[in-house]
């Protein structure tokens, strides 16, 4: 591990709008640190918007699926791509959310060894599926979903969670992005 967030050499962030200021100083509060995924766009204040209005958007709006469900979603596609910073940090909020560490411990390692009720094992069948061979979902993928209970709005929600943070994880492991340390600890 290193004091770095990346392994860019970025420009400094410039200072932080009111607005960002507000929402770091909310995740200080909230989880006793900025995520450094935040930090990390920080320097560019479009790009950094963008990332916080689609993953609250997607994470925290109300959904046919629960927070819970959509943090499996985040740590089931995070371990398919061994993302390092998106499988430290979403398996602390996992842990936090079920309150089931050893739950969280295994959808991380191995999801289909987890116990799982039918439902989110379809779920995240669905999302490892997209993650490694997208071209490959076809209708009965989707009727699988259907059939243990996701609607229609729900499936586009699982789609666009997995689709999310397939586009987190490639950027955080290009960029050699570090996780908090903090995340190591939480809900264990």
């Amino acid at each position: 591990m290193t004091d770095r967030i990346t392994a860019l050499d970025l420009p400094d962030p410039p200072p932080a709008d009111p607005d960002i200021a507000a929402y770091f100083a909310r995740c200080e509060e909230k989880l006793g640190l900025v995520p450094n995924v935040l930090r990390a766009y920080a320097f560019d204040t479009a790009k950094l918007r963008a990332f916080m209005a689609f993953y609250n958007d997607l994470m925290l709006a109300p959904s046919g699926l629960t927070k819970a469900e959509r943090e499996m979603i985040a740590v089931a596609v995070s371990a398919e791509n061994r993302c390092v910073y998106c499988l430290t940090a979403h398996g602390a909020a996992l842990r936090q959310l079920t309150g089931d560490p050893a739950l969280a411990e295994r959808i991380a390692q191995n999801y289909r060894h987890a116990g799982l009720p039918d439902r989110q094992r379809a779920m995240l069948d669905f999302a490892v599926k997209l993650t490694r061979r997208p071209e490959a979902i076809e209708e009965a993928d989707r009727a699988a979903l259907r059939a243990a209970g996701f609607d229609d709005r729900a499936i586009w929600d699982i789609a666009a969670v997995a689709g999310f943070f397939n586009m987190s994880n490639r950027v955080a492991t290009a960029t050699g992005m570090e996780p908090n340390p903090e995340y190591h600890g939480m809900a264990r």
